[in-house]
């Protein structure tokens, strides 16, 4: 691990607190799994047994724990001889990913009565306000924002749970995109219009909006996945 993941895991740690009893692998689940979304923790990075559970204060079996527990949330993978690394999500990935949010997104929009968003406004101005700093992780977080908020429509503490995890594996995906406004800035106002149709009660056509954003969100990662220059 380098000096930035360290550090990153040291004020991790600070920020945290020490693991309530009883609650090790839980904890070190939500430290990691925040730097991964966070993007500190980059696809491919390493982490070493010996230095995490170190940095952490938990057991080598306990750390083992808390890496299956990311690994079948498609965070970590674990290499033969190479031990166990932040995931590369490759194209299938997003195929599978883009399955779950279609389904997701649309339902809630599609099925729930609508009324007054003030969270999917915020994230939405949020988004704007990114845009005009041009702060392309600014972008991203907003955007992930509306679309959980949009998911949260449906009122179900299983699809949100199911949600965050798709969110978090999905910052993997976009992490080669983290430096390209061109990617992020176009769906702001498409968030805008699926907001503002929604509230107006058209709730097929914002429903139907959504579908084909998340198709094209799909289509242009699986250009850049599949496209000459991938990996």
């Amino acid at each position: 691990m380098n000096t930035v993941e360290n550090e990153f895991l040291l004020t991790a740690v600070g920020l945290a607190g020490p693991a309530p009893q009883g609650e090790a692998t839980s904890w070190a689940a939500g430290v990691l799994r925040q730097g991964i979304m966070a993007g500190r923790l980059p696809p491919g990075t390493r982490l070493s047994e010996a230095r995490v559970s170190e940095v952490l204060g938990i057991s080598r079996n306990t750390l083992r724990e808390v890496f299956t527990v990311l690994g079948n949330e498609n965070l970590l993978q674990r290499i033969p001889n190479r031990g166990v690394s932040v995931a590369r999500p490759g194209p299938d990935d997003v195929r599978e990913i883009y399955r779950v949010r279609l389904a997701l997104e649309t339902s809630a929009l599609r099925w729930t009565d609508p009324g007054p968003q003030p969270g999917l406004h915020a994230a939405v101005a949020a988004g704007r306000a990114a845009h005009r700093r041009g702060d392309v992780g600014g972008m991203a977080d907003a955007n992930q924002r509306f679309h959980r908020t949009v998911v949260e429509l449906a009122g179900s503490v299983r699809q949100n749970e199911l949600m965050s995890r798709i969110l978090a594996e999905l910052r993997l995906v976009f992490f080669s995109m983290r430096q390209d406004p061109s990617f992020h800035a176009p769906y702001i106002e498409r968030n805008a219009r699926i907001l503002e149709l929604f509230e107006r009660g058209c709730r097929e056509e914002a429903s139907v909006q959504m579908h084909r954003y998340l198709e094209d969100s799909r289509h242009q990662l699986l250009t850049v996945l599949e496209g000459p220059g991938a990996r």
